[in-house]
């Protein structure tokens, strides 16, 4: 029987380096084009055919430090330095140990949003942070 795990702990790597301040991450997803083809003479259906996959962009928020690696990265891809490094999401047990892997190739950012502030706001500030990819590799 498999075991449920609490998603809660996770670890981002960027380049085989670990960056454990990342809070949320979102936009882990594959999706299949559905290509519609409608046969000659046959009025009761349309045929639906496996397309093109794509994948989405991953979204990585994070509470602001005092480092501004990501910005940087994000503002040398604006100005046609594109550095692509791999990405990797790591999801471990309430003990610790590595359960999952989500690797993804070529990731470059395509977004960057500061904080958002308010006079009476308590919550921390937030960065966030858009990646694009060339692809997932699932272990």
């Amino acid at each position: 029987m498999a075991e449920a795990h609490a998603n809660c702990r996770f670890y981002i790597e960027i380049d085989q380096q670990k960056e454990a301040v990342f809070t949320e991450l979102t936009g882990l997803q594959v999706e299949m084009e559905v290509e519609e083809y409608a046969e000659g003479g046959n009025n009761s259906y349309v045929h639906r055919l496996p397309g093109r996959t794509k994948v989405s962009n991953i979204i990585l928020k994070r509470g602001m430090t005092r480092s501004s690696e990501l910005y940087k990265w994000y503002t040398q891809v604006c100005l046609g330095v594109i550095k692509r490094r791999h990405v990797s999401v790591l999801m471990y047990d309430s003990k610790g140990v590595e359960v999952q892997r989500w690797d993804f190739v070529n990731a470059y950012p395509v977004k960057w949003v500061g904080p958002q502030f308010a006079a009476n706001g308590a919550v921390s500030a937030v960065e966030t942070l858009e990646l694009a990819h060339a692809g997932l590799q699932f272990e």
